[in-house]
């Protein structure tokens, strides 16, 4: 073998192109959200402390603790409001619009026999929760009426 037989490196391929194992450790893990670097930090505690205080430290100042939950409830609230307002608005089909009240009021309706029907099933599993614990008490003061008249 001779130093001709050694090939340089092609230009389009380069060591420093290559992601590093941090880089696609960072990639994978990104990839399986937040829940997954979650349980890096973790394990990097139970097996080797700094390595979870690295992982944290990392986290903080990378804002992947605090992103996430956060922006998509914000966006999903903005895109709730957006069909909000655009179900409101006339279409100018005057024959679509009113299909559009006449459904939008079925479904209120529903919605509030619903919220009543709840509501009574609750009171009614109140009621027996409360029924129950009346009778249990009546059977402990019946039992300790009779235990007291047993001694004397």
């Amino acid at each position: 073998m001779t130093t001709t037989d050694i090939h340089p490196p092609s230009p389009s391929y380069r060591i420093d192109d290559r992601p590093g194992f941090f880089s696609r450790a960072e990639a994978w893990l990104d990839e399986r959200g937040k829940g997954a670097w979650i349980a890096a930090m973790v394990l990097g505690f139970v097996f080797l402390w700094p390595v979870g205080l690295a992982l944290l430290f990392y986290m903080i100042w990378s804002k992947r603790m605090f992103s996430g939950n956060c922006t998509s409830r914000r966006s999903h609230r903005m895109a709730t409001m957006h069909n909000i307002k655009a179900a409101a608005r006339p279409s100018g089909n005057a024959a679509f619009d009113a299909y559009k009240a006449d459904t939008l009021r079925r479904l209120e309706e529903e919605q509030t026999s619903f919220e009543d029907f709840l509501e009574r099933l609750r009171e009614a599993k109140d009621k027996a929760e409360f029924d129950e614990f009346m009778n249990e008490r009546a059977r402990k003061s019946d039992t300790g009426d009779a235990n007291a008249s047993d001694n004397s």
